[in-house]
């Protein structure tokens, strides 16, 4: 059994889908939770149904609230134990079709708001190493951040989704190599095609609203079969699934892992 007791996690985009799943799997190994989502009504609900967690609604790419959510987490559990850098969103066009806003708001959801995240934590990390390897105490820290097939194999029509999702790979190898000696390890998990509503069949009412503008989203049913059909396993994962990969990053059973990319798929490849 993978025990979390005592031990505090912040997961970002936490209110639906993937993130709620990883968030529930936390909580019922005994960790604190803080949930975050950009819309607050998912964000309530789900840490109501969420034992021992607490709720920060928020836009992760508005400069201030990443250091927000982590003084709330602070001032609600006493510490940072895990961070999940989970939220994001799609928002696909072959590259001739692809505005400056749409590739940029890629990169600001999928590398800078984990860059500015972890930047935010990292005071109270090192310090916080600092006095327990004073003690003579080894106490491990874990980052997992999500990437994406995309990133690793390319996927059309995802120039700036793809782009976000490598520079997360670059970012954490970095902080794996930087961190190390804080006792914290960095790695990623990289999805393929887990059931949410960003893979939807596409229909001219799925929409995901962000900052005011209704981003398309859903995925045309030909390309989800042929996709599905690329998984030797035949067929997309669950969210469960998908969350079952980011707990044992979390976990003692990763201890002497870091700076590496799982990749959760199916075994399937562009």
């Amino acid at each position: 059994m993978i025990d979390f007791k005592g031990k505090t996690a912040i997961v970002t985009g936490s209110g639906r889908g993937i993130g709620r799943a990883i968030a529930t799997k936390l909580a019922a190994a005994g960790a604190s939770v803080m949930i975050n989502d950009l819309d607050a009504a998912p964000c309530e609900e789900a840490s109501a149904a969420i034992p021992n967690s607490a709720a920060l609604a928020g836009d992760m790419t508005a400069p201030d609230f990443p250091q927000q959510l982590v003084d709330r987490t602070l001032e609600r559990f006493g510490s940072i134990d895990i961070i999940v850098n989970n939220a994001g969103y799609t928002w696909d066009n072959v590259i001739q079709k692809t505005t400056d806003e749409q590739f940029q708001a890629m990169l600001d959801i999928h590398l800078v708001a984990p860059f500015r995240l972890l930047r935010a934590a990292s005071g109270w990390l090192r310090e916080t190493a600092k006095k327990e390897n004073a003690e003579g105490r080894r106490v491990m820290r874990k980052v997992v951040n999500i990437t994406s097939i995309a990133a690793t194999d390319g996927g059309p029509g995802q120039s700036g989704y793809a782009s976000g999702k490598a520079g997360v790979i670059g970012l954490t190898r970095v902080l794996a190599k930087e961190w190390g000696r804080y006792n914290i390890n960095v790695n990623c998990v990289g999805f393929g095609l887990i059931e949410t509503r960003l893979i939807q069949p596409l229909t001219a009412d799925s929409k995901l609203e962000v900052k005011g503008r209704a981003i398309p989203v859903g995925v045309q049913q030909r390309v989800i079969d042929t996709m599905t059909a690329l998984s030797p396993l035949g067929r997309k994962g669950t969210v469960d699934e998908a969350a079952g990969p980011v707990l044992f990053f979390c976990s003692p059973l990763a201890d002497y892992i870091t700076g590496e990319v799982l990749i959760v798929s199916g075994g399937m490849h562009f």
